[in-house]
């Protein structure tokens, strides 16, 4: 790649056919705006050679991510950092170079949201995910609009309204997550998946298959984001307690909710 990166890593596997992407500001690796913007960017760069096979995404460290930024979802930012994010999250959603998430620690918010954008998602057994948007009185659009599509939406709706972490284990069995290993076997089990099931495979085809099988989540996507950035944007924030929520957060206090 000629693209240098300040807040990721790109490392290429056997002779390019396969490239990892890790978020590379441990240990929270936090999503901020530009951190999405050279993922995005990595990501596109890396699909246009024809004999990329496979894009594996990581985080440095113990945990893959905390999530986005909270200060950046403040009033003022936050309309130009969530569509950003939306966009990024586009792109993996309708890449047709299958996408890996490798998964260890907690992986929250904005990270669960990034690795839902990928075909399949490696876990380590320790593994949390969770999306705790609610708990600061707003709600996280890419999982609204990924989840019900991948899991149902009984389970999404649970996911999205507690905010509470759910172990690999339970995700797996949701049918969010595809492998759940020990810590030690993690880099294994996907080096042994890239290794026996897209490596011999031709490029071409493998993005073609691809294409025709994520195409109605990619559809699907773009058709409820449309919705839910605009219910973020123009109703949920102009609500008091979308804004106590992150005011709290931000400043280290429990929010004073009106319900209004």
């Amino acid at each position: 790649m000629g693209s240098t990166f300040d807040q990721i890593k790109v490392v290429e596997h056997h002779d390019g056919q396969m490239a990892e992407v890790i978020l590379a500001r441990p240990p929270a690796n936090i999503l901020t705006a530009a951190m999405m913007a050279e993922i995005g960017r990595a990501v596109n760069e890396l699909a246009r050679t024809p004999s990329r096979k496979c894009i594996v995404i990581a985080g440095e460290g113990s945990h893959f991510s905390y999530g986005a930024s909270v200060e950046e979802h403040q009033p003022g930012v936050v309309n130009d950092m969530l569509p950003a994010f939306h966009r990024m999250i586009g792109l993996l959603v309708s890449c047709d170079v299958p996408l890996v998430a490798k998964v260890r620690g907690l992986c929250l918010g904005g990270g669960f949201e990034l690795a839902l954008a990928c075909g399949a998602i490696f876990a380590e057994e320790g593994a949390k995910f969770a999306v705790p948007e609610i708990q600061l009185g707003v709600f996280p659009p890419v999982a609204a609009a990924l989840l019900p599509a991948i899991c149902g939406a009984t389970v999404a709706a649970e996911i999205v309204s507690t905010g509470e972490k759910f172990a690999a284990s339970a995700l797996k069995e949701a049918r969010i997550v595809n492998r759940v290993c020990a810590p030690e076997a993690l880099d294994a089990a996907v080096s042994e998946f890239v290794t026996r099931h897209y490596l011999p495979r031709s490029a071409s085809s493998l993005r073609i298959a691809t294409r025709a099988t994520r195409g109605e989540l990619s559809e699907i996507y773009q058709r409820r984001i449309g919705v839910l950035e605009p219910l973020y944007l123009k109703d949920l924030m102009r609500t008091n307690d979308a804004c106590e929520g992150i005011a709290a957060f931000v400043e280290k206090r429990k929010p004073t909710w009106k319900n209004s």
